[in-house]
């Protein structure tokens, strides 16, 4: 009986000992870490009801902007917003100026895959690589001066594993030296609005001058997310260049802790502290999480958790409902057009707090006919959003086109030119 017992512990102790090793054996130890325990499960009650019926109007839009009297995150600054609508969920010093980091990166992949749909170079084009882009420190794929990757393979290393010397041979290929693609850095910058935002380099590693703000941030990545391409390179885990010789390794840790993760971007200097730009989607709703100057890279993770957490658990979006019964042309009186063309700008999606609406219905205001002259941008009418809980918003119905009154010079012009058709 004692034989046996001994042969047992020995077979057990060999299956603990052989089968966890055989089954990390083609994946690193260290990429295994998923450091779990830095992003503890959230309760969902850690948003007290308070804040949601303050955020909440009574037509149950968001109405009002979470800050650090609701609940704090641990960095400097961060900011939250739902992507498709652009409405702000949180803020924490929003609009102050700080180091970025490689979310600057953001920027640097936003104008190379523009630069590609505007056809002006291709994800296959070849990269060489200069004695400027070799000497970069930080965080790099060790690139050596003349050697050559495609667009498509630099992409991977700027998003994957943030190579500030690839973001630097992408700089000087789309835009001729690093410094003429800072110039169209800042130049998309100032079209985007992003008001607090200067920067200095194509990488993000600490420069004076080089600085943003967590609203800008989010402006620049709900940008990018309008290209899902983004999304083949910000959601790789692991990948591979030289042929399998250099790994390449996500510095998001969220891809493999956080459902729903779609990027997009982290950074850390010493200047900067540690950094991420963090998005997700769940049924259907996108958030964009900013999170700039935490301490350590379990802080920067758990804020960005804690404001994704926040969107997901209390907000959903709508569809706006189908108009099929709004004209696209309504008659003009005593005009030299017949009818004019009319425009409404609505949203394609609504940001609720989650079970706040009902069934959407619509009202259309609009008279039969409007008196000559009209003008492009008038004001012809109402359509008119409800919920259950009464109406929720308006939007114009106006004029695309100009159409002048008609006078008698005008309706002979008109009639002498029908007479010459004839």
């Amino acid at each position: 009986m004692k034989n046996k017992l001994i042969i047992l512990l020995c077979i057990l102790t060999i299956i603990y000992a052989v089968v966890p090793r055989a089954y990390a054996t083609d994946i690193p130890p260290y990429l295994m870490e998923e450091d779990t325990y830095e992003y503890p499960d959230e309760a969902v009650n850690v948003f007290s009801p308070r804040i949601m019926e303050t955020m909440a109007g009574a037509d149950s839009f968001v109405n009002r902007i979470a800050g650090t009297a609701d609940f704090d995150v641990p960095c400097k600054a961060a900011f939250l917003i739902e992507e498709q609508s652009g409405r702000r969920l949180y803020e924490k010093n929003a609009d102050i100026q700080l180091p970025m980091a490689s979310i600057t990166k953001v920027m640097t992949m936003l104008l190379v895959i523009e630069a590609v749909e505007a056809g002006k170079i291709t994800m296959n084009d070849t990269v060489p690589v200069s004695e400027h882009a070799y000497s970069m420190g930080g965080s790099q794929i060790w690139l050596e001066p003349g050697e050559i990757f495609t667009v498509h393979e630099m992409m991977k290393a700027v998003a994957v594993s943030s190579a500030n010397d690839a973001a630097v041979a992408l700089a000087e290929y789309v835009g001729g030296s690093e410094e003429g693609f800072c110039s169209m850095m800042n130049h998309r910058a100032a079209q985007l609005g992003m008001t607090g935002t200067y920067f200095v380099n194509a990488c993000g590693l600490d420069a004076p001058g080089h600085c943003s703000t967590a609203r800008d941030i989010s402006i620049m990545a709900r940008e990018l997310m309008k290209h899902p391409v983004i999304y083949e390179y910000t959601t790789i885990w692991t990948d591979y260049l030289r042929n399998g010789e250099t790994q390449l390794a996500n510095t998001n840790k969220l891809l493999r802790s956080y459902s729903g993760i779609t990027g997009l971007k982290t950074g850390t200097t010493s200047g900067a502290g540690v950094c991420i730009c963090a998005t997700a989607k769940r049924d259907n709703m996108s958030l964009i999480a900013v999170v700039l100057g935490a301490d350590s890279s379990a802080e920067r993770f758990s804020a960005a958790k804690k404001l994704l957490d926040f969107g997901f658990v209390n907000f959903e979006t709508k569809d706006f409902p189908t108009v099929p019964d709004l004209p696209d042309y309504i008659p003009v009186r005593l005009g030299v057009e017949k009818q004019v063309k009319l425009e409404c700008g609505r949203p394609e999606k609504l940001l609720f707090v989650k079970g706040g609406a009902t069934q959407l219905t619509y009202k259309i205001e609009l008279p039969d006919y409007l008196p000559a002259p009209v003008f492009t941008g008038m004001k012809a009418g109402t359509l008119s959003l409800y919920s259950g809980q009464g109406k929720i918003a308006g939007y114009d119905i106006v004029i695309s086109q100009d159409v002048e009154k008609l006078d008698f010079a005008k309706a002979l012009s008109i009639l002498t030119k029908k007479v010459g058709m004839m």
